[in-house]
């Protein structure tokens, strides 16, 4: 294990102590085949307040077992786990399995399945564990995932793993900021475009880089701006992997010649990655923890909640930098792979950042110097869609939403090499499933970017929300259609659904993201009985609104004539 000097620590790494706040796991040019984890089938979690240090400067994070991110689990499918988690913070908190198949009652979701942890308790999680594969935990209460209640989940398969390697690595993308997340959401409700701090300028007119004249004044019309890519940027944030900031450099250590397995979970609030390693092709084995047949890549994009495994196979004895950009390349985090402790290659300088398009306005490739909101109403009356009601949070509806699974995805379509789609992927099992779906449910994503309010069918969640409902076993399709210019990560709890990619063998995922202007089919089994968070997994999107209950009716002893 490489000590950290002086440097490393003032440069990103979390805590006061020569190792920080981070877990054996995290911890940079470790040279084991598996990362340290908590295993077996009692488990213990104390949530926690702790004190973090990012280039030198000191802030608040909390933390499971002192650590940020918290300890990796590790589990063996088919074996019992029992988790208990006791809460020594003065307010509500919860740990949520995020794509873990679990009784809906140990989902960890507040005041849907759960009652929290209150200060002072102990929560004991109890579940067989169903599946295998590459997945997270973090908390479900208030905003504390975002400043540090988070966490690798690795489940072995209880028999031959499918994929093959020689050396793994966890690597978590996260972003951190100083300002408390209630005051990142504050100031984005004062100004949603607070932290957009690569706004189009006359000099970029002049020079050719941005827009023309004739685009920006059909965007003001529209009251958008098309450089309005992330929320929260890195004017404020800090994107690390394994708790680790870009000068920190997290060294994985391999050997040339190596299959080595890369394990990439988004377990960032309000970021999307664009993940390169220069010099090395990625070749992408599963998705949410389920196996795909390989496909071939140089870079792909993770959004929040999701997981990607990758295999390299460096041959060279050289160092690889792993580059994980934000999707609006206002900064980026930044790892190494190397044969040895202490090497590093070039950091790849920011690209430059993309700006949105009609198309990503739902408009198809329609021409410019259309009124927005009148195409709305005209498109509305020729629909024989449910209708959404045109409320002060829903700015605009897409009159031409288009399936984009098969396009790279925003910011990607020019970047001069070979980019993963939704569409390249294949499950690498037969569906457990293969009845066509029984009947469709479409759900609107719906905003106001200028006031910062998001929402499922343009109400957002609350008491008189109505709850998504489905019956035990029913096959249904799911169609989510992205009324707003921004990209959002819908992530259903306790199930996974197949995506209607144009595939035979449709992938498995538990989250998915919806380009902007943009539409997702996935077909869904209702299997799991019990009520079950769905939402965006942006946390300010959905901590504004954008989150519903889907409930899934007779439970365990119930009859159908008792389902109200």
């Amino acid at each position: 294990m490489t000590a950290f000097d002086r440097r490393t620590l003032l440069r990103g790494a979390f805590g006061l102590g020569a190792a920080g706040l981070l877990p054996a796991w995290a911890r940079a040019a470790d040279p084991g085949r598996s990362p340290a984890a908590l295993t077996g089938e009692e488990i213990k979690l104390t949530i926690g307040h702790a004190a973090a240090r990012i280039d030198g400067k000191a802030g608040h994070a909390v933390t499971a077992n002192g650590t940020v991110p918290g300890p990796l689990i590790r589990l063996k499918e088919g074996q019992r786990a029992r988790i208990a988690v006791t809460n020594t913070l003065d307010e509500e908190s919860s740990i949520h399995w995020h794509g873990l198949l679990v009784p809906f009652q140990m989902d960890g979701v507040p005041g849907v399945s759960f009652p929290g942890i209150k200060p002072g308790e102990t929560f004991t999680y109890d579940f067989p564990v169903r599946q295998s594969g590459t997945y997270w935990w973090h908390s479900h209460s208030g905003l504390q995932e975002q400043v540090g209640l988070y966490a690798p989940m690795i489940i072995d398969p209880a028999g031959e793993d499918p994929i093959l390697y020689d050396r793994e690595h966890v690597v978590v993308l996260s972003d951190w900021s100083f300002l408390h997340p209630h005051e990142l959401f504050r100031k984005l409700k004062v100004n949603a475009g607070h932290f957009n701090m690569q706004r189009q300028t006359v000099a970029g007119l002049l020079a050719g880089q941005d827009q023309s004249l004739k685009d920006r004044v059909e965007w003001a019309k529209m009251r958008m701006d098309p450089t309005d890519i992330a929320d929260v940027t890195g004017s404020v944030y800090t994107y690390l992997v394994n708790g680790h900031g870009p000068g920190d450099n997290w060294t994985g250590l391999f050997s040339p010649g190596e299959r080595v397995r890369l394990r990439f979970i988004n377990a960032a609030a309000m970021t999307i990655f664009n993940v390169r390693i220069p010099g090395l092709g990625l070749d992408v084995v599963a998705t949410d923890g389920q196996p795909v047949s390989p496909v071939r890549v140089d870079e792909f994009q993770i959004a929040p909640a999701e997981t990607f495994d990758v295999i390299v196979r460096p041959a060279e004895d050289r160092a690889f930098t792993l580059v994980a950009e934000a999707s609006d390349r206002s900064g980026l985090a930044r790892a190494t792979l190397a044969p040895r402790a202490g090497m590093s290659a070039a950091v790849p300088p920011l690209r430059k950042r993309p700006v949105a398009t009609m198309k990503d306005m739902g408009m198809g490739d329609m021409h410019h110097g259309m009124d927005m909101p009148a195409m709305d109403m005209s498109m509305r009356a020729q629909s024989n869609a449910p209708t959404v009601p045109l409320t002060p949070g829903v700015q605009t509806l897409s009159p031409m939403p288009a399936d984009r699974m098969a396009e790279p995805p925003q910011g990607l379509a020019d970047v001069g090499h070979k980019v993963l789609r939704y569409a390249d992927l294949a499950n690498l099992n037969p569906p457990d499933d293969p009845r066509p779906p029984e009947r469709t449910v479409e759900i609107h994503l719906t905003g106001n970017m200028e006031r910062f309010m998001w929402a499922f069918d343009g109400e957002a969640y609350g008491p008189v929300k109505k709850p998504i409902p489905f019956r035990r076993g029913e096959r249904a399709r799911v169609v989510l259609i992205n009324d707003t210019m921004m990209a959002h990560p819908i992530h259903l709890h306790g199930h996974f659904f197949e995506l209607v990619n144009g595939q035979d063998r449709q992938p498995l995922k538990h989250t998915v993201n919806v380009a902007p202007g943009g539409k997702v089919a996935f077909d869904f089994t209702a299997t799991e009985p019990g009520d079950w968070a769905f939402h965006c997994h942006l946390l300010l999107h959905m901590h504004a609104g954008m989150f519903n209950v889907v409930t899934v009716r007779p439970l365990e002893g119930q009859t159908e004539g008792e389902v109200a």
